[in-house]
């Protein structure tokens, strides 16, 4: 996209996707600060991610995701759009950097099948709600997933997960 990119990430540890993010800003900012013969950041601040309900919402997730250029009118089919791992997905073209998700595999038996399969989930539209709750994962950096996903982090962690209220503590008055 002309002002954001979305990467959906299956890290193989804890620290993967920070890790990936801390190289991204290293390595690319670099390649352009020089290609570009310019100086600083590419980014206004810190990457926002949200953990993901795999099972529920990862397809959904690749939807979204790489429909993005036609809801932004910049294409008319997302194949269209050179930087979409639609182009892999759904049509099979080569992509290094991608590697399938255990659920995008679980849609066939075969290169064939998966990618027909893929192309099905294209046909209608995605959800109005669904989207919403994907936006507001993204904006607030949340978890996407039900109640049971949310306790199931909140378990892994050992902490209350969501939005917090905003600004300083209320203090908590003596008698």
């Amino acid at each position: 996209m002309t002002s954001h990119s979305h990467l959906l990430m299956t890290p193989s540890d804890e620290e993967g996707v920070s890790r990936v993010m801390q190289s991204l800003g290293h390595c690319y900012v670099q390649y352009i600060n020089k290609t570009y013969r310019r100086t600083g950041t590419l980014w206004e601040g810190r990457h926002k991610s949200s953990l993901v309900d795999a099972d529920r919402y990862l397809l959904a997730c690749y939807r979204y995701i790489e429909l993005n250029p036609v809801r932004a009118n910049m294409v008319h089919q997302p194949g269209e759009y050179l930087w979409s791992s639609f182009r892999a997905n759904a049509l099979g073209e080569a992509n290094k950097l991608l590697t399938p998700h255990a659920l995008y595999l679980s849609l066939g038996d075969t290169k064939q099948t998966r990618l027909t399969a893929y192309q099905a989930l294209f046909e209608n539209e995605l959800d109005k709600g669904l989207m919403s709750n994907i936006r507001k994962a993204l904006s607030f950096s949340m978890l996407l997933g039900d109640s049971r996903f949310e306790q199931q982090i909140e378990e892994a962690l050992g902490r209350k997960v969501g939005l917090a209220r905003r600004g300083r503590p209320q203090k908590i008055k003596c008698k």
